[in-house]
């Protein structure tokens, strides 16, 4: 005959280890639930929007760690008042100083090519070969070019692009950098790949 004592500890086992199974399973059967609410990887290269926090972005500063969309390095740049005052100093230096050719949304058809002045964001990639510029955010003479201020240049082929992202002329790019569609979500949150035109 087996004592009361046994069975306590038999039962309390079983409904112990039947307690920790049925966990494992909610657990399974969340995460692949809670998973689903963020883009996947394929998603994401097909051009899921992708959100990304610039509260913290000061003035003069580009966003770092680089952002992706679509698998392109995305530049965010606040731009200083100085910056934006010296854009338009030498407009017959750009190729296109109008934006008029469409490298950019209708919303950033303007001399700033952005949404709100202060904030530029473009397609880190230069437009002749696909090569990614390097930054020159502070607005100084460049070594490689005393006349030129500051903005991005092209190490592979040396074109350069203001701090608007529009290229000098005589650059081997034909073309302004590229303006992704772009939205604004609150304060800091800045949103790639969906705006007015593309949330339809």
């Amino acid at each position: 005959m087996t004592d009361d004592s046994t069975n306590a500890g038999r039962r309390r086992f079983l409904v112990g280890s039947t307690s920790a199974v049925g966990a494992v399973g909610v657990v399974g059967a969340a995460v692949p639930f809670v998973g689903s609410w963020s883009p996947s990887a394929k998603a994401r290269a097909a051009g899921a929007p992708v959100r990304i926090d610039i509260s913290r972005l000061q003035d003069g500063e580009m966003l770092g760690p680089i952002p992706a969309w679509r698998g392109k390095p995305i530049f965010i740049v606040k731009r200083s008042a100085a910056v934006l005052s010296a854009l338009n100093e030498d407009p017959g230096r750009l190729t296109d100083p109008d934006s008029e050719e469409l490298e950019q949304p209708s919303y950033a058809q303007n001399e700033t090519r952005s949404r709100s002045p202060e904030l530029l964001v473009l397609v880190g990639l230069c437009p002749h070969l696909f090569c990614s510029p390097t930054p020159h955010i502070e607005l100084v003479p460049q070594s490689f070019d005393s006349e030129w201020r500051g903005g991005f240049f092209c190490p592979c082929h040396g074109s350069r692009f203001d701090l608007a992202g529009r290229v000098y002329s005589g650059s081997p790019s034909s073309r302004n950098m590229e303006v992704p569609p772009h939205s604004l979500e609150g304060d800091g949150i800045l949103v790639i790949g969906i705006d007015e035109e593309t949330a339809a």
